[in-house]
């Protein structure tokens, strides 16, 4: 099975009007899965601070087995009731497997797309 780490980055769309109060009804199920689900990196579901009706979801994986473990967690099923709770306006969701990781900025302290480690 794949080891590279997954982050996925998701979007719902809602009535501006619900959008806070279904971030907070997932607050403790976020915390959960973060701490309880084993390969969790990041996970957040937020507020888009730009468009009022916009729920953002990123999350990063160890491995494509804990992303899978994940999908059957009660956690999972759990935190998409509650984004369900309220009609969708849409959204995506889209997967990326990172085969690099680096920091962002360099040894001589400026932001770079190059990445240090692998290119030298």
């Amino acid at each position: 099975m794949d080891q590279q780490p997954i982050a996925i980055i998701g979007t719902v769309e809602v009535d501006p009007a619900v959008r806070d109060r279904l971030i907070a009804a997932t607050v403790e199920i976020q915390r959960s899965i973060r701490v309880d689900e084993p390969g969790c990196l990041a996970y957040s579901i937020g507020a888009d601070p730009v468009e009022p009706g916009r729920i953002v979801i990123i999350e990063l994986w160890e491995t494509a087995a804990d992303l899978d473990a994940h999908f059957v967690h009660p956690n999972f099923i759990a935190a998409g009731q509650v984004l369900r709770g309220e009609p969708r306006l849409g959204g995506s969701a889209v997967k990326y497997r990172i085969d690099a990781i680096d920091a962002v900025k360099g040894p001589d302290g400026s932001a770079s797309s190059k990445f240090w480690s692998a290119e030298g």
